[in-house]
């Protein structure tokens, strides 16, 4: 275990077990002729989440990435959020977007481009998220999947980080406090 983690939160086995179950939901959800499922990553820290969930689920899939911010300067959020990487894409109106995001915290984010690719017409616009942390939630908003509910812990690993650290770790585990406190 990495010195900055107090512990493991989700173990690699526990990481499969969820993506597995999200991958099977998502294929009975979009069976059909008539789905054109769009996987869209919201980067940096979906990716890994994403990479995973793609090869597992077995209807056709495309990918596209977002990228966005809702944080300032270390773990605080602005209340605003900014499309740093927009989706640029011609055939949206038979695109079934599906938002793959790593965390939902206070909702904003996940709320706000769920509207903006509905109005950019979207077909339709779906949201999967491996962690909520429901507590943290500032809008009305939950996911249409949700890998886990977790407790209103600093978690990195997985694609999350700290200050772009501790992405790679193969587990979720929380922060020590001592870390971000400094």
């Amino acid at each position: 275990m990495h010195p900055d983690v107090e512990r493991v939160l989700l173990s690699e086995k526990e990481l499969d077990d969820i993506i597995t179950r999200l991958a099977a939901q998502l294929d009975r959800d979009y069976a059909g002729e008539d789905k054109k499922l769009l996987l869209l990553c919201i980067l940096k820290g979906s990716v890994v989440f994403m990479g995973e969930l793609m090869k597992k689920i077995t209807v056709p899939v495309e990918i596209d990435f977002m990228r966005v911010s809702s944080y300032g300067a270390g773990t605080a959020t602005t209340g605003s959020v900014n499309i740093i990487l927009d989706l640029h894409r011609k055939d949206l109106e038979t695109c079934d977007i599906l938002i793959v995001e790593d965390i939902i915290d206070s909702g904003r984010t996940l709320a706000y481009l769920k509207q903006y690719l509905e109005l950019k017409g979207a077909h339709s616009v779906k949201t999967c998220t491996l962690l909520d942390k429901p507590e943290r939630r500032e809008v009305a908003f939950e996911a249409d999947y949700v890998g886990r509910e977790i407790p209103d812990e600093f978690v990195v690993g997985y694609g999350l980080d700290y200050d772009e650290r501790l992405r790679a770790l193969p587990y979720v585990g929380i922060l020590k406090p001592s870390v971000y406190s400094k």
